[in-house]
């Protein structure tokens, strides 16, 4: 599964990633690091547009500032996803650690 994510936004990431992955083991883990590295790519290419954006503005070479504010504001809320999804990844591995066999 080939996932291009720039330009996708985080709402269609994880509704592509909802979808049921077919495979073995080993292909699931393969398709759920890839998803997961694409995603990072992804906001980090947001970030690096605005940080293009705001060279431009402070330079005076931006026409339309409101650019960099949709720009900033996307790049935001990717960036609080991408924290809330580690943090929900980091609980989760931790219920699976106290889970008593």
């Amino acid at each position: 599964m080939a996932i291009s994510n720039i330009g996708m936004s985080p709402i269609s990431m994880i509704s592509n990633a909802a979808k049921a992955p077919k495979g073995s083991g080993a292909d699931v883990t393969q398709q759920f690091s890839d998803f997961l590295s694409g995603a990072l790519e992804g906001q980090n290419a947001a970030q690096q547009n605005v940080s293009q954006l705001s060279k431009q503005f402070a330079a005076g070479e931006l026409a339309d500032p409101h650019n960099l504010l949709i720009a900033s504001e996307k790049a935001s809320l990717g960036l609080q996803l991408t924290v809330q999804v580690r943090n929900k990844a980091i609980e989760a591995y931790q219920e699976i650690m106290r889970t008593q066999m």
